[in-house]
């Protein structure tokens, strides 16, 4: 059975409206949902990276998936907006709060930069205007290599009939260089009216030009490997991590707490 994600569900104050997003996520059939804190930084004044709140101060009781016996899953994502090459600042120690990195650049020499050099998890293709670059093979293989994947969300898709033919045409023309490879879609979703089930995106593949396989995937095995990704990313390569487990450290406690055997005395 396919485990199905929705790794972007866009941040909200209203903590009654996120509520009912995670909700409708979980019974909808949605296994994992990332909620997205857009970042986007301009040149005239500094601003501060936003920090996640805890999910357990958002959402007082994790709903339980549709058709499964365990909770949803929630994660904290940051999208960047970069139109320059100054925004993304990758030793930031801000970043390290969030599950998944994603980066959204706006011109075609930061897309290139972007598949090629920054270390982010996903790279967001613009749905509310009309890109005013084409896609070039060269950085999409070189992000596809490297494990990045690119997103496509459909929430604007939704709302206004010109941003449906963007989002169509913006997604059609990424398909036709990547091939379908390395491609979720998600929500991007404000409120619960705009999701999705699982099949109903699978079905919207098609428009986009995805294969039936290829539209699974973008919501099943890829998003897995996004979150795959994300962990290596914060070790060494995924070669080294380590973690002390509460149990080891509850017997270290108890075996330092413990008093020294006595010795027999000699007789």
């Amino acid at each position: 059975m396919s485990v199905f994600m929705d790794l972007n569900v866009l941040f909200s104050a209203d903590r009654s409206r996120l509520q009912s997003l995670v909700e409708t996520a979980a019974h909808l059939g949605f296994s994992t949902v990332a909620i997205n804190y857009v970042f986007e930084p301009t040149t005239k004044k500094k601003q501060e990276v936003p920090s996640p709140v805890p999910i357990s101060e958002l959402i007082g009781q994790l709903p339980v998936v549709q058709g499964r016996s365990r909770p949803i899953k929630v994660l904290n994502r940051l999208t960047v907006v970069m139109s320059e090459a100054s925004h993304f600042r990758p030793n930031t120690t801000e970043y390290r709060a969030f599950d998944l990195l994603a980066i959204q650049p706006t011109t075609e020499k930061l897309f290139h930069t972007t598949c090629m050099l920054c270390d982010v998890d996903i790279i967001c293709i613009s749905v509310t205007e009309k890109l005013p670059f084409f896609f070039k093979r060269a950085p999409i293989n070189g992000a596809i290599d490297r494990g990045v994947v690119f997103e496509v969300s459909y929430a604007s898709a939704l709302r206004d009939s010109t941003m449906r033919r963007y989002t169509i045409a913006n997604a059609v023309c990424l398909m036709e260089s990547c091939k379908g490879k390395n491609v979720i879609v998600s929500s991007a979703a404000e409120k619960a009216l705009e999701l999705r089930g699982p099949y109903d995106i699978i079905n919207l593949g098609a428009l986009f030009g995805l294969s039936d396989a290829d539209s699974k995937e973008a919501v099943s095995s890829t998003c897995r490997a996004v979150l795959l990704h994300a962990e290596t990313r914060k070790t060494a390569s995924g070669i080294v991590y380590t973690r002390i487990s509460q149990q080891d450290t509850l017997q270290d406690c108890v075996g330092s707490e413990a008093p020294a055997a006595k010795r027999p005395k000699p007789t």
